[in-house]
Order: structure tokens, then C-alpha cells, then sequence
């Protein structure tokens, strides 16, 4: 549906849709396997896939917090792997890792059903900054970065909160959000810094209008 939409509004370029469930290595490893098939490798990796389920500390179910971890951690740490393999077996030294943080990663505010998932968003900026670090001892030029938005009106609060949609279409009410373009934007501009700026590794947004 979405290649259809991009192709209908008349966008360059072609997406090329993948079915993938990221808590599943197995599947991630097959979609790298197409990939290398298809289209010779990765250049560049953007891990946008996060989810967060409404379970406490106190009180949340341990399912829900291994999802978190699943999709928030280790499914950026095994894309990250097989995309970094991807440009090392094809000599690419100008390569770019991109993940898709959040405000979340950087201070854990008073609402506990977000609690565990600002540790696993914790967990992507220590990860960001160690693959950073690693590609330096590598002696690489590819480069990895992290943008860490605030509120962006997307699935995430409906997913969030399932039982409760009125609830969740209120995230997005109560001020005027980020945009899906505005997350385009900041990558754009990542990608776009000439090859000797390492841009981050974080860049934080937030609408402007948002108070935590």
C-alpha cells in the first residue's frame, strides 16, 4: 500500500516492501539474505522500528517487556550487525547506521507505562555511542548516528494504548506533534553532511510545544 502511495504521488526512487517481523532473528536474517540477493547489500541502515507496551515495573507483564526488548534492542543490534557485514564484505567505507532513538533514551518521565520502554530507548543511546566507538577501532569511515524525537504522530500511542483509542488519539490532540517528514528531514540532513562530519550522535527534537 505504501509503494503504491509513494508511486501514485509521483516520489524518485522505488520502495521495495519487505515483510519482516523483527522479533524474529530468523526473519531478519532471511530479509539481509534477500537484500544481498536483490540488490547486493546495505549502504545504508535506518532502524525505525519501536514499540512500547503500557507495563510498569511494578506490575507489568514480563511478555510485554520482552517484546520491548526484542524489537527496542535487539532487533537494532542484529540489523546493525548484518548491515555493517553487508558494507565490510563490499569494501563500502562511507556507509551510515541510523537509529531512531527517542526523547525517552535521554530522561524517564512520570508516567510508568513508558518506564520500561525508556530503558530499552536507554539502551539505543549506549548502544549508538559503543558502535560509534567501534567503528573508529575498526578503522572505518562509515558512520552512526542518532535522532531522538519527542512526541511524532504516528501508530505509537494506539499501539500503546489498545484498550483505550480514545485515549491514544488524544496523544496527538493535545499539541501540535512532529510530523513522519519532520523524522524524514533530520535523516536527510544526517545523510547529507559531507563525509568528514560525524553529525551527533544525537541529534534531539521535540515539538515545540512539548513540555517534557
Amino acid at each position: 500500500k505504501l509503494a503504491a502511495e509513494c508511486q501514485s504521488a509521483g516520489y524518485p526512487g522505488t520502495l521495495i516492501p519487505y515483510k519482516c517481523d523483527l522479533s524474529n532473528e530468523e526473519e531478519i536474517l532471511s530479509m539481509f539474505s534477500a537484500i544481498k540477493t536483490l540488490h547486493q547489500g546495505v549502504d545504508v541502515c535506518i532502524n525505525n522500528a519501536g514499540l512500547a507496551r503500557p507495563e510498569p515495573l511494578l506490575s507489568g507483564k514480563t511478555e510485554g517487556w520482552r517484546t520491548m526488548i526484542d524489537v527496542n534492542v535487539m532487533a537494532v543490534s542484529i540489523c546493525t550487525r548484518e548491515a555493517y557485514q553487508s558494507m565490510k564484505e563490499r569494501n563500502i567505507d562511507d556507509g551510515h547506521i541510523i537509529n531512531i532513538n527517542s526523547m525517552n533514551g535521554h530522561s524517564v518521565v512520570p508516567q510508568s507505562v513508558v518506564h520500561f520502554y525508556s530503558a530499552t530507548k536507554y539502551a539505543v543511546t549506549a548502544l549508538t555511542e559503543g558502535l560509534r566507538q567501534e567503528l573508529r577501532e575498526a578503522k572505518t569511515h562509515i558512520r552512526a548516528t542518532c535522532i531522538s524525537p519527542g512526541l511524532v504522530e504516528t501508530g505509537f500511542a494506539f499501539k500503546l494504548h489498545d484498550n483505550d483509542p480514545e485515549r491514544a488519539a488524544a496523544t496527538y490532540e493535545s499539541i501540535r506533534c512532529l510530523k513522519a517528514e519532520d523524522m524524514a528531514n533530520a535523516v536527510i540532513y544526517v545523510l547529507s553532511a559531507p563525509p568528514h562530519v560525524q553529525v551527533g550522535c544525537d541529534i534531539q527534537m521535540r515539538p515545540t510545544e512539548q513540555i517534557s
